[in-house]
């Protein structure tokens, strides 16, 4: 493959595309996806329903508050190939800036008719797609917001597991957000999903580490 193909695949993935060219692996290995902290929210209440489909409960007749969205997007390894199979755990604050979380104290109202919490696999060609609300900033009139993003966990037997979080892109809290701040703009850019012409569709891939034999 020559130079100009392998940053084409780069360009094209860190832009949200779903690029057919393979990167060498020392040239991908800059393009993993960023990696980030955890946080303190991570779900301890268990729950049945951890489909794809974050909008509604199962077993509740009413939907989440606040605006409804869709993400979708692919898996890659380091060279550029999709990732099938790959568990997607992934998590974030209701429209309101709350937590599903005991130790959430925030005065901000817990949503119950919000999942929370999903758990989905990537299917053929690494495809993933979940539907979810915009999250709120937390917490709730502070000064130091943080700024709306959804917590993702994703993990197969094989490769390095990576824990990030995905951002919005030119959310006005972005610039004041201390993690978001601390990235390059590469690597910002990796991590911020991207619009799609579809009213509340956004596209967001994610580029993970195989483990040598």
């Amino acid at each position: 493959m020559s130079h100009n193909s392998r940053r084409h695949f780069i360009k094209n993935l860190a832009a949200g595309t779903l690029a057919g060219a393979f990167a060498s692996a020392a040239q991908a290995q800059t393009m993993l996806t960023p990696r980030e902290m955890e946080g303190p929210y991570y779900p301890i209440t268990p729950q049945k329903d951890q489909d794809a489909d974050l909008t509604r409960v199962a077993g509740k007749s009413g939907v989440a508050q606040g605006t409804h969205i869709e993400i979708a997007g692919q898996v890659f390894d380091h060279e550029g190939n999709t990732v099938e199979g790959v568990t997607l755990d992934l998590w974030q604050a209701n429209a309101f800036g709350k937590y599903h979380h005991p130790h959430d104290t925030c005065e901000a109202p817990i949503d119950e008719h919000f999942q929370a919490w999903a758990i989905i696999q990537s299917g053929e060609q690494g495809r993933f797609r979940f539907k979810t609300v915009f999250p709120g900033a937390y917490p709730l009139n502070a000064n130091s917001q943080r700024t709306p993003h959804i917590h993702l966990k994703v993990s197969k037997l094989g490769y390095d597991t990576l824990l990030t979080q995905l951002y919005f892109p030119d959310h006005p809290l972005n610039h004041k957000d201390g993690l978001f701040k601390r990235k390059s703009a590469q690597e910002q850019a990796l991590m911020t999903v991207k619009r799609t012409k579809r009213e509340n569709h956004y596209l967001f891939n994610l580029v993970i580490q195989k483990i040598p034999l």
